[in-house]
């Protein structure tokens, strides 16, 4: 069965995790893994070729399968959120206020990847 809106919420989500390779505070894993969520939902031919996708259908067959993060993409991902966040942290003209939630957003999505399991 098709539903347009959780196709439309697929493909937003999609999208703002494709955004999320050159932003940021958009994190491309949570938001592929939404969008295969949206799309097992709305249309099966759509969730099936995401799967097929080189890029995100490893990550999200682990995920779905095992529940897991294999260290590879953990490490990764930590490196970017550190440096994308550490930039503006220490050269941005941010309030202090401002550096701490994003040290915080920083540190708690670190820890989020950190307590996934590596292994099937």
């Amino acid at each position: 069965m098709v539903s347009p809106l959780y196709i439309a919420a697929g493909w937003l989500c999609l999208g703002l995790g494709f955004l999320g390779i050159f932003l940021p505070l958009l994190p491309t894993t949570p938001f592929a893994l939404l969008a295969a969520f949206c799309f097992s939902r709305g249309s099966t031919r759509l969730y099936h070729w995401l799967l097929a996708q080189k890029t995100f259908g490893p990550i999200i067959r682990d995920w779905n399968q095992h529940g897991v993060i294999q260290p590879h993409i953990k490490w990764v991902s930590i490196v970017m959120i550190l440096l994308m966040i550490g930039y503006p942290v220490i050269f941005g003209p941010l309030s202090l206020d401002i550096k701490l939630a994003l040290i915080a957003i920083a540190g708690g999505v670190i820890g989020f990847i950190l307590s996934r399991p590596s292994q099937r």
